[in-house]
């Protein structure tokens, strides 16, 4: 074995682990109740398993979220002082009414997820990584949802949504989801 073999090995064993470990704390908070804090750290996490193009690698790295909830704060916590890559990472607020969605992320609430296909078209073309809190949305347009089964949180994951926008997803991502359809 070579040294770039264990050290590649040693970097798979990592990457599972930290999915393992990321998800096993998610399913505890979800377990019990504590549901923004732990979306916060996945959704922070997306930061580091997801590839935006080059043009969205240099400004802010923006995640908005669409809707009232405590995600924002927990998000702004959580990312406080941390890096994308060698962004910034900024935390806005957007009405699903907007015309322009300025991001790389955009959470929609459980409560805004009727308005999913005007967001979905709103923001065609653009490298825009849409995650949502909804059962079934992850079919509707969505690239991740966050669903809860069983007193455990689940990743439902649309690669082909994930495609469409330009963006490519860490193979290690997706092992930690359910890829739908």
């Amino acid at each position: 074995m070579t040294i770039r073999s264990i050290f590649e090995s040693f970097n798979r064993t990592l990457t599972c682990l930290t999915g393992f470990l990321l998800l096993s704390a998610a399913n505890l908070a979800a377990q019990q109740g504590n549901n923004d804090a732990v979306n916060a750290n996945i959704i922070y996490h997306f930061t580091k398993y997801i590839n935006w193009p080059p043009e969205k690698k240099s400004k802010n790295f923006v995640i908005g979220i669409v809707g009232e909830t405590g995600l924002y704060d927990e998000l702004k916590n959580t990312t406080a002082g941390k890096m994308a890559g060698n962004q910034n990472i900024v935390i806005r607020r957007y009405k699903a009414s907007a015309k322009i969605f300025d991001c790389q992320i955009l959470f929609i609430t459980d409560e805004e997820g009727g308005d999913l296909k005007k967001l979905v078209v709103a923001t065609t073309g653009n490298p825009i990584l849409i995650v949502t809190e909804s059962e079934g949305l992850a079919k509707q347009g969505s690239c991740i949802n966050f669903v809860i089964a069983d007193d455990h949180l689940k990743l439902e994951i649309n690669k082909t949504n994930i495609e469409k926008r330009n963006l490519n997803i860490a193979s290690d991502l997706l092992k930690l989801g359910v890829v739908v359809k």
